[in-house]
This record gives C-alpha cells, sequence and structure tokens, in this order.
C-alpha cells in the first residue's frame, strides 16, 4: 500500500494511488459506510479514467479489511471486527515509540506553524463541535505525523493502521460527542511543546499515549457486549 505517498506532497501520485487516497479517505470520513457499495463504474467515470486502475485501488484497500468483493454483489465497505480492531490498536501502540527513532526528518518552521494551526482549530472545535470537523483535524494531524516519518516502511504500516483505526474510530464519534474534542486540545498541546523543542521522538511517546487513550474509548464505546 502506497497511501504514504499522501504526506510527501512533492512525490507525484499515479491515478490508482490518488483513488485509493480518496475511497480511503471517505470511509474515514463517513463518506462511504459498512454496507456501502463501491461502483467501479461510477468511480471511473468520477475520476475519468478506465474501470482498471478503479479495481486495482480497491484492491490495494481490501488487505486491510475495509472493502470486501463478493460474488453478485461487488464490492462492499466492512467494518472491522472486534478482533481485528484490538489488533491494529495493539500494532499502532508498537509502532507510535518507532517514530523518533527510525529516521525522523528534522522538524521545521512549516511543521510547527502547522501544529499551532492545529491546536487553533481543536480549540475551536470545543466551543462549537461537529463531528465532521473533528474527522479533519484529526486527519491533518495525522498527516503532519507521518511526514515526520523517515522510514518509508514504518510510514507505510503507519497510514494502514491509521485508517483502519480510523475507520472504526470515527463511527464512534457520535455516540462518543464533545468530549473528544477536549482531549484533542490536550493532545495538540503536547505535541506543540515536542514540535518547538524539536523533538520528533516525544511525538512518538505522546501519539502513544493518546492512541491508548482512543483505544480505551473504544473499548468502551464499539467493543463492549450488548446489554441483555
Amino acid at each position: 500500500m502506497t497511501a504514504n505517498r499522501q504526506a510527501n506532497k512533492s512525490e507525484p501520485k499515479s491515478a490508482v494511488e490518488t483513488i485509493q487516497t480518496e475511497i480511503l479517505q471517505r470511509i474515514c470520513f463517513l463518506d462511504y459506510q459498512p454496507g456501502d457499495q463501491l461502483k467501479e463504474a461510477e468511480l471511473a467515470a468520477e475520476f475519468g479514467v478506465s474501470r482498471t486502475p478503479v479495481r486495482d485501488a480497491i484492491s490495494r484497500i481490501s488487505h486491510l479489511g475495509l472493502v470486501e468483493t463478493r460474488n453478485g454483489v461487488g464490492t462492499v465497505v466492512m467494518a472491522l471486527s472486534a478482533a481485528q480492531i484490538c489488533q491494529v490498536y495493539d500494532m499502532r501502540l508498537e509502532l507510535a515509540v518507532l517514530i523518533g527513532t527510525l529516521s525522523p526528518r528534522a522538524i521545521t518552521q512549516a511543521d510547527q506553524q502547522a501544529g499551532r494551526d492545529l491546536l487553533l482549530d481543536a480549540q475551536a472545535l470545543c466551543r462549537d463541535f461537529n463531528v465532521r470537523h473533528y474527522v479533519e483535524i484529526n486527519h491533518r494531524l495525522h498527516s503532519l505525523i507521518a511526514s515526520l516519518i523517515g522510514n518509508s516502511a514504518l510510514q507505510s504500516f503507519w497510514w494502514q493502521t491509521y485508517y483502519q483505526a480510523a475507520s472504526t474510530w470515527y463511527r464512534a464519534g457520535n455516540q462518543i460527542g464533545p468530549e473528544v474534542a477536549q482531549a484533542l486540545v490536550e493532545e495538540m498541546e503536547d505535541i506543540n511543546t515536542a514540535l518547538n523543542l524539536g523533538d520528533v521522538a516525544a511525538i512518538g511517546f505522546i501519539q502513544r499515549t493518546h492512541i491508548g487513550y482512543g483505544y480505551q474509548r473504544i473499548k468502551s464505546n464499539l467493543l463492549s457486549p450488548e446489554p441483555d
């Protein structure tokens, strides 16, 4: 999977990568929800390509467990099982601490400004909570963090597990409510401190902490057994 290329905007993406990234974002942003069908002909017309790159993009996404091709039905958006969600979060907890150890790039003034902008947006979200805006801010945050990862293999795994986690986390948005905005503010305050210090390793540990908090919310809101 090459969704990590979106973190490196100087590197042009192929049609397959562009379509792949867009479909993944739509799944995460709940534009495509579990049970929705992805129609190759409609996507091909939308992107102005043949059905081949659309099919290739969907094939790349299928191994994440987010879509499934069924005989006689087509490609359907899937929700990860409870076991899959746990495995994804366990992996993200381990990957986070590697962010600052495997060839991280130097933090720039542009990164610091991006962090300040994200903090301001998160603070505004506390005053006027909107699930869609929360999704967008969190996505921008993960794009910033991914761009700091210098190891291409780690960056790729980071994006894969992010999309898998996000497809679940954002489904819980309406259940969790505005308290996630305050948690995002606290996360951004910590990350801004690390950005200002030029400490990528600290960002990794901050991410691990907040991924753990998110994991606990997921367990409480989506993985809890249904009441009798």
